[in-house]
């Protein structure tokens, strides 16, 4: 079942959120045949928690749309205290060139390969909203950054805001008002990676084409991406691997509404498979009983598709299934963190 995220997000407008980014995930990188990268965490939410699912995404460094996927059925306003929360660290790196950036707006995280580390930082975004979205399939640039950035609204915009009733400054001046935050790096005429001063959505479709991160997210890439850097847009919901021992794996997002129709309708948007993906799926090795399976759960997670047909999917339901050994994020401190729910690393 598709969720409705126009709804969501009205919701999280009208409630404050309150959220503290705690860390970068910084993940060693596995060899070029390999593209599985770290394990899924479970979490205890306290039993007198009182706070949105948002609180606990910014905490373990994950967008609201990654943990909705991992755990469907979740109230995003206030997940039931005493319950259990995964979190979707285990993921299946974008079938790129690892240099530079790459932005999946699909699963709605930007991957930073620092240069010459061997690792790869992972971060949740937001993206833009259907009809104002963020480029897809777009090879470019970091031409320019700059720390204090001016945000000046187009005339669209001008007559968007207009049309509700609402009036926008010619120039939101520098500062923590800005709707762009306190940095920002321009990747093209129209288009920047940029903070935000807002306490809400990161995993939402929220700007008018920019990407955007949280406040201590764009601070680390501001200090860390060099301008000249490679920046890939890519919108791949679905993912899948080939690992060295032969076990194939199927990451399954859900993809971005196309139309209003789409985006409006509670059903499932179509998912197309791209050639490399299709080629993974078609072995005769993989079973296709799991391949539906995640096709129509749609969790984020990687799925062991080689499994035989009677073992359990390795889905937000099952986080204990057992799976070989993967490179693991480590926690960059870059903020005071809030105090975090209990978290236990799954073996998925």
């Amino acid at each position: 079942m598709k969720m409705n995220m126009r709804a969501i997000y009205t919701a999280i407008l009208a409630v404050a959120a309150f959220s503290h980014s705690a860390f970068a995930v910084v993940y060693p990188l596995p060899a070029n045949n390999s593209r599985l990268i770290g394990q899924n965490l479970e979490v205890d939410v306290p039993p007198d928690s009182k706070f949105p699912l948002e609180h606990f995404a910014a905490q373990f460094q994950m967008g609201l749309s990654n943990m909705l996927e991992a755990n469907p059925g979740v109230d995003p306003y206030l997940p039931k205290p005493g319950s259990k929360l995964i979190v979707p660290q285990q993921l299946i790196l974008p079938d790129t060139p690892r240099e530079g950036i790459v932005v999946n707006s699909a699963e709605m995280r930007l991957y930073y390969y620092p240069k010459g580390s061997n690792t790869v930082v992972v971060l949740p975004i937001g993206i833009g909203e259907l009809g104002k979205d963020t480029p897809m399939n777009w090879l470019t640039t970091v031409q320019r950054k700059k720390a204090g950035p001016t945000w000046t609204p187009t005339k669209a915009m001008h007559a968007e805001y207009e049309a509700r009733g609402e009036s926008l400054p010619d120039v939101f001046p520098a500062g923590p008002d800005n709707p762009m935050g306190l940095y920002a790096m321009y990747v093209g005429r129209l288009f920047a990676i940029h903070g935000t001063n807002a306490n809400f959505g990161i995993g939402l479709r929220v700007s008018h084409g920019c990407v955007r991160l949280r406040a201590n997210d764009i601070k680390y890439l501001f200090d860390h991406v060099a301008v000249g850097t490679r920046v890939q847009f890519i919108d791949e919901p679905v993912k899948a691997a080939i690992e060295p021992d032969g076990t194939r794996y199927l990451e399954v997002h859900n993809p971005l509404s196309s139309t209003e129709e789409q985006f409006r309708s509670s059903e499932p948007v179509p998912i197309s498979l791209t050639p490399a993906v299709s080629r993974v799926l078609v072995d005769q090795v993989v079973n296709q009983d799991l391949v539906s399976q995640a096709m129509q759960q749609r969790t984020g997670i990687p799925v062991n598709i080689t499994a035989p047909s009677n073992a359990p999917v390795n889905t937000a339901q099952n986080p204990a299934q057992s799976a070989p050994a993967q490179p693991q994020p480590v926690a960059v401190p870059n903020a005071q963190a809030a105090a975090a729910p209990t978290a236990t690393q799954s073996a998925n």
